[in-house]
């Protein structure tokens, strides 16, 4: 019924966070999917130093989707300092040998640096020639976060998509999603906004002028930027109905997934079709990563 445009996993779960398993096994995390109807999912490697205690490597990405045919998509990931940390460096080298290995994108780039930097837009270059559809997320500062910084109304982001426009950019996180409305306070950029959305924000119009952006409707910040106002959500789903793609980041075993029941609900009580559900909760994925 779903194909989760992104997840993290563990063949061995390693430092707790917060006293808890950080990442679920794959055995946990198929348990979780059974339950709720996803029939295949992209892992996406930690690799920056900002957000994992211990780096993961590609290569135990490409070992567990090999464990489990047909049940896990494997993407890559490419700190933008790796090889020479340098705005020449060839990373292309490392991308061409991940998608002859199978690789399907790149991400989750999390490098605490701007969009604008050097070593970020030598990133994109080579994940544009090589065609590999990147997913990012957002930090709202540099320093104390993880992510590619940008500044309120993502106007880096929107230059990134101006300069590499056959980049395919899988928006995600806290400040890409606060943006469905104008910020009503910079801090909302930190968090969940609760407030409806009264004028239309900046990824809706980014969206609408770059075919290039996509949405990643993972986590918290996914389910919330379209929970937060029902109304708009339904519309926002038809018109980007093409761009949109279900999720869950499912980091420690019991992570939370409320877009299952929300998109099931819309679809139940008709406030969607079943076209446009069937196209954000697999279809989208479908046709990105060319499955059967």
């Amino acid at each position: 019924m779903f194909i989760d445009i992104h997840v993290h996993t563990r063949r061995i779960p390693g430092p707790p966070r917060r006293g808890k398993q950080a990442y679920a096994t794959p055995e946990q995390l198929l348990e979780r999917y059974d339950a709720i109807g996803v029939e295949s999912a992209v892992l996406l490697p930690g690799v920056n130093p900002e957000c994992s205690y211990v780096p993961q490597s590609n290569q135990e990405i490409l070992e567990i989707c090999r464990m489990y045919p047909g049940r896990f998509i494997p993407f890559c990931n490419i700190d933008p300092r790796a090889m020479t940390n340098s705005p020449d460096a060839p990373l292309d080298e490392l991308m061409l040998f991940y998608k002859e290995q199978g690789y399907k994108g790149i991400g989750e780039v999390c490098a605490n640096l701007p969009f604008e930097h050097p070593l970020v837009r030598n990133l994109f270059k080579h994940a544009e020639a090589v065609g590999f559809p990147l997913t990012f997320h957002i930090a709202p500062q540099i320093g104390g976060a993880y992510g590619l910084y940008d500044d309120p109304g993502l106007p880096q982001l929107e230059k990134s998509l101006q300069d590499f426009p056959n980049l395919l950019f899988l928006g995600h996180s806290q400040p890409f999603w606060a943006e469905m409305a104008p910020l009503e306070n910079v801090k909302d950029r930190y968090g969940y906004p609760k407030y409806p959305i009264r004028q239309e924000g900046r990824v809706p119009q980014l969206m609408r002028r770059y075919p290039n952006l996509l949405g990643d409707l993972s986590a918290g910040s996914g389910y919330n930027a379209l929970a937060r106002d029902e109304e708009y959500a339904v519309q926002f789903l038809n018109e980007f109905q093409d761009r949109l793609f279900f999720g869950t980041d499912i980091c420690a075993p019991d992570t939370p997934t409320p877009l299952v029941d929300f998109l099931l609900r819309l679809r139940d009580e008709k406030k969607i079709s079943e076209t446009v559900f069937e196209k954000v909760a697999r279809g989208n994925a479908k046709r990105l990563f060319g499955l059967e």
